[in-house]
């Protein structure tokens, strides 16, 4: 698998169920950290995943807590309007973590400020706009890391 999705406490099933597809279509693993925003069989999350869920690799994972610990070795980068970096930018290795918070807030100030270094942003070129579509986000960092790769 050359990349791993991750969503921190994903509050949207359209998004979410959007991105699984994105990730079966890339040969990603998608990781999903509670609390979600939804129950896990919503309607709307099968919709957007269509019949490819089944086919998904997804990891479930009770808090941010137990995700860092199990995944405490893996090379990470974090997605964030708040980020300097810009996502072209990122150095993509096989099995890195994509990783993105929640669609009201992005990720929390406490990850942010942990992982400085490794924080990226998507450029945006208009000042009327603050962030991306989840969805869309995840797809243009994943597309540009399978391009890398």
């Amino acid at each position: 698998m050359p990349l791993n999705i991750v969503l921190i406490e994903p509050e949207i099933p359209n998004n979410t169920g959007n991105i699984g597809r994105l990730a079966l279509a890339t040969g990603s693993r998608l990781h999903l950290v509670k609390p979600f925003g939804f129950e896990i069989d919503d309607k709307r999350l099968k919709r957007a995943g269509l019949d490819y869920w089944q086919h998904l690799e997804v990891i479930y994972y009770d808090n941010t807590e137990a995700f860092f610990y199990k995944n405490k070795k893996a090379s990470m980068v974090f997605l964030s309007s708040h980020g300097k970096q810009s996502h072209w930018d990122i150095k993509f290795k096989d099995e890195m973590f994509l990783v993105f918070g929640k669609e009201s807030v992005g990720l929390s100030i406490d990850i942010t400020t942990k992982h400085t270094n490794s924080l990226f942003k998507i450029p945006m070129y208009d000042d009327n706009i603050r962030s991306l579509n989840l969805a869309n986000a995840v797809g243009i960092v994943t597309y540009e890391g399978l391009r890398q790769l």
